[in-house]
């Protein structure tokens, strides 16, 4: 259940084109509910629900953003429907990508920021090179990072993390022809902190949902 008194607060801090929901827990009609409330970016985590929210949406102009560990079995059943896919992490999947899509399809490369082994993503070290691979995919434009911070109260520790993928993405830029705008980064519980290192893209969740006014 969309709690709108926390969407409006937070249109109210945050640009609508900086909040990428993340619909995993919820239905379409609460997805329609938040396009109606003035968001129009939708992140999904699994592909049959993504396929069935997408089927049932279609009449609403939104922006379909694929943000979950994508398998490369999978590839083709969603890669010509998403707009944006935000967990590009490894060569068998943009290998995928190119086999099946029809036009270059916008990407966040996914980095492991937080060094935690169960989480998916590209170490800071190996995204340059992976970069550079990716130069041969023609289906593939890198328009951004990904990351996700340790889930700790330490603010300290996130800013570290946050800068960490700012500062790649500088450095990117730098050494490279590559145009890297966007960093994807901030979800529920430390979106202000990523708003501050410089996050374009919040992908928000439980905010927008839960019980408990923001």
């Amino acid at each position: 259940m969309v709690n709108e008194k926390n969407v409006k607060k937070l249109l109210q801090q945050v640009n609508p084109s900086k909040v990428v929901a993340a619909t995993k827990y919820v239905e379409a009609k609460d997805i329609r509910e938040l396009y109606h409330l003035g968001i129009r970016d939708v992140g999904e985590n699994r592909v049959a629900a993504f396929l069935e929210k997408f089927e049932e949406l279609k009449d609403l102009d939104l922006t379909w953003h694929f943000i979950g560990h994508l398998q490369s079995k999978k590839v083709k059943s969603v890669i010509n429907k998403v707009d944006y896919l935000h967990s590009l992490d490894r060569l068998s999947l943009a290998e995928e990508i190119q086999k099946n899509r029809t036009k270059a399809l916008d990407c966040f490369i996914e980095v492991n920021i937080s060094d935690e082994a169960s989480k998916y993503g590209l170490p800071v070290s190996e995204v340059s090179s992976f970069c550079e691979k990716l130069k041969n995919y023609d289906k593939i434009h890198i328009v951004g990072l990904m990351g996700m911070a340790l889930l700790t109260e330490d603010s300290k520790e996130i800013i570290r993390e946050f800068t960490k993928l700012t500062e790649l993405k500088e450095e990117l830029n730098k050494q490279s022809n590559l145009e890297i705008k966007y960093l994807s980064m901030g979800m529920s519980n430390d979106y202000l902190i990523a708003l501050e290192c410089g996050a374009t893209h919040l992908r928000l969740g439980s905010i927008l949902f839960r019980n408990e006014d923001l």
